[in-house]
């Protein structure tokens, strides 16, 4: 008989190194848990965003159930305000923030002609924090009852959480808890992707490519994050106090105690305003790539929509107050806040009026990407004329707290960041599968959307106007708001059946979508150079940047009259030289699993700090049985994982042969 053969026990550096040989080749879960490919981690940042964008989206139908007639028992009070309050902040902390994140990740290094981001490891960690702190945050309906039965544990002081309310005096259990230290690790996620691109943006770009030879997407990429790495601190700063006041007896907003809830009010909105550009500039930057392909012209005006971009960064901060009218800051602060508000709407105007001129007298291509964009166009341009009204104090004094506030935030937020969203999901998803979707379902996509969006938020300006209160749960029935309540849950129902469509185009178009080729659109930036999806090390040899648009020249030259005139030779010689080569010789990071790791220690820290006063009954609802933890132990259990975590980080090598 022969003898078998004992395998050796490996040691843990060697299993480590064949850990991330098995991660390199792009197989197997193991593969997108050690991943540092930016291309990877920015599907996994879009997959996640949209998880919990259907999360929302479900929590945003509940509310308008509950608020379809009068006097509706649907949801009581406490399950509506802990709906309301998670679908607020699940949608601008965990859906619009991170898609941005994931077109961040998919296209800038593309776009600058690099083969990764600057720090790949930092990137992965960055998209684990961000899991770790969406996770943490919807546990929170788990917690403190038994959900089955309707009682939620979720957190029930608004996505704005105003002091003293979210205080423990007013907000009892540990809802706000779990609110409070998920947004702090959320913006430990951010801090780390800011930092990330900004360094990749001003470092990395291909030989030639000048700063105002980038893409306007990379531009709002830069902004972005500036603002990122400037307003994280301002909210961090805001839920720290918040954290001391709840947990440790402090009293920074306790008015009783010589505290004061304004400070959060004016923290909160600090960040909250450089917040809402945040959410849409990366949108912006979207349209500004799609419009000129689709129209078949350079971007008009380019100049001016990068430095609209730049100013718009800049003057975010100047406009917080408005937000703050009733509160009692004076006649000199509201006016200066409400002259800021007007004047922050004329960068806004120049890149609309920009985007405009790209359309004007162009060769349009009416496919779906396009027509997002130009709903992008048309509801951002109603929403930021909404939005000048509250520059006007007066008005904003009978506005504030209405329904007309409400549909003013989902027409800048849904109409522009979630429609070039959209856009860019169609226009960029040939790059990286290589199938176009398929156009007919992309059709019925748009009309739904914007059809359901327009009798969704349209009625809600309406009913704000007639005088219906934000954050009720019911209405008596003589106001005569109930007719234009059942038109916005109409509309919500049909902006679901869009997604809907969405989603069953993207996996039939995954699994049978047409051939694409690597330029289906003919494009302009260097993206589009290479093969669809792209190759692991994206570029075979770094392109040299000659122009704006470089790629657009090289395939194409103008006539007299400044028309296009496709030049012989086409792309193809560029095409190869920039990515159909085999890859020989270069050298890409490692796999690694460690930034996981110490991104795990994050949500258990916070777990243990929620419950760092009390013996809890954590999970009420497993078979009718309570299993009881001191959870203080898992603060120190959490802190070592991220030691090891970062310990294995900081000594494995960043690339192998």
């Amino acid at each position: 008989m022969a003898a078998t053969s004992i395998p050796k026990r490996m040691s843990f550096p060697q299993a480590m190194r064949e850990a991330r040989a098995a991660g390199a080749t792009y197989q197997g879960i193991w593969s997108w848990l050690t991943t540092v490919d930016h291309k990877r981690i920015g599907v996994m940042y879009g997959a996640a965003a949209f998880f919990f964008f259907v999360v929302g989206g479900i929590e945003a139908l509940l509310i308008r159930i509950q608020l379809t007639a009068p006097e509706q028992s649907f949801l009581n009070p406490d399950q509506y305000n802990r709906i309301f309050t998670m679908h607020g902040t699940t949608m601008v902390f965990l859906v619009v923030m991170p898609m941005g994140a994931a077109f961040f990740n998919l296209l800038v290094p593309l776009m600058i002609g690099a083969r990764d981001v600057a720090f790949p490891r930092m990137n992965a960690f960055s998209f684990w924090v961000f899991l770790g702190g969406g996770i943490l945050l919807n546990t929170s309906f788990f917690t403190g009852g038994n959900i089955f039965a309707g009682e939620l544990g979720a957190p029930d002081g608004g996505w704005f959480g105003y002091a003293p309310l979210t205080l423990k005096a007013y907000s009892g259990g540990h809802g706000i808890d779990y609110w409070v230290i998920g947004l702090q690790i959320l913006g430990i996620a951010s801090l780390a992707g800011a930092f990330n691109f900004i360094v990749t943006i001003l470092n990395m770009r291909a030989p030639g490519m000048t700063l105002f030879r980038m893409p306007v997407f990379v531009w709002m990429t830069l902004v972005t994050s500036f603002l990122l790495i400037f307003a994280i601190p301002v909210i961090s700063v805001a839920l720290f106090q918040l954290t001391f006041d709840r947990a440790f007896g402090a009293n920074f907003f306790n008015v009783s105690a010589g505290g004061t809830p304004l400070l959060w009010q004016h923290m909160f909105w600090l960040f909250g305003h450089p917040e809402v550009y945040i959410l849409i500039l990366p949108a912006m930057g979207i349209v500004s790539e799609i419009l000129p392909v689709f129209s078949k012209k350079p971007l008009f005006g380019y100049p001016f929509v990068v430095f609209s971009g730049v100013a718009i960064g800049f003057m975010s901060w100047g406009v917080w107050a408005h937000h703050m009218y009733t509160t009692g800051l004076g006649s000199v602060a509201n006016s200066a806040f409400g002259i800021s508000t007007i004047l922050i709407a004329v960068p806004t105007g120049i890149k609309i009026f920009n985007w405009m001129a790209t359309m004007f007298a162009g060769t349009l291509n009416l496919k779906t990407p396009f027509y997002f964009s130009v709903g992008f166009i048309a509801m951002f341009t109603i929403g930021g004329l909404t939005g000048v009204t509250h520059s006007i104090v007066p008005s904003d004094y009978q506005q504030q707290d209405t329904y007309y506030i409400v549909a003013h935030f989902h027409q800048v937020l849904f109409g522009g960041a979630i429609f070039a969203l959209f856009g860019g999901a169609y226009y960029w998803f040939p790059k990286f599968t290589g199938k176009l979707m398929n156009e007919t379902l992309g059709m019925i996509n748009f009309w739904l959307i914007f059809i359901g969006f327009n009798l969704t938020f349209q009625p809600m300006m309406v009913a704000g106007l007639m005088g219906m209160p934000r954050r009720i749960h019911t209405y008596p029935s003589d106001y005569g708001w109930e007719f234009w309540n059942a038109m916005a849950t109409v509309g919500a129902f049909t902006i679901a059946l869009g997604v809907l469509v969405f989603m069953v185009n993207f996996v039939l178009s995954l699994r049978k979508g047409e051939a694409s080729g690597d330029d289906p659109w003919d494009a302009r930036t260097l993206e589009w150079t290479i093969p669809s999806p792209p190759p692991a090390y994206n570029f075979a040899e770094i392109p040299h940047v000659h122009s704006l648009d470089d790629f657009w020249h090289k395939k194409y030259t103008e006539d007299s009259e400044g028309r296009p005139v496709p030049l012989p030779a086409g792309a193809s010689d560029t095409a190869h030289a920039n990515g159909h080569g085999d890859g020989h010789g270069i050298h890409l990071p490692s796999p690694s699993i460690m930034p996981m790791i110490a991104a795990l220690g994050f949500p258990i820290i916070g777990l243990g700090l929620v419950y760092v006063n009390d013996t809890h009954q954590v999970w009420s609802w497993l078979g009718g049985g309570s299993l009881y933890l001191l959870m203080r132990p898992l603060i120190a259990v959490g802190a070592a994982i991220m030691v090891v975590g970062l310990y294995g980080w900081a000594f494995e090598p960043a690339t192998e042969e």
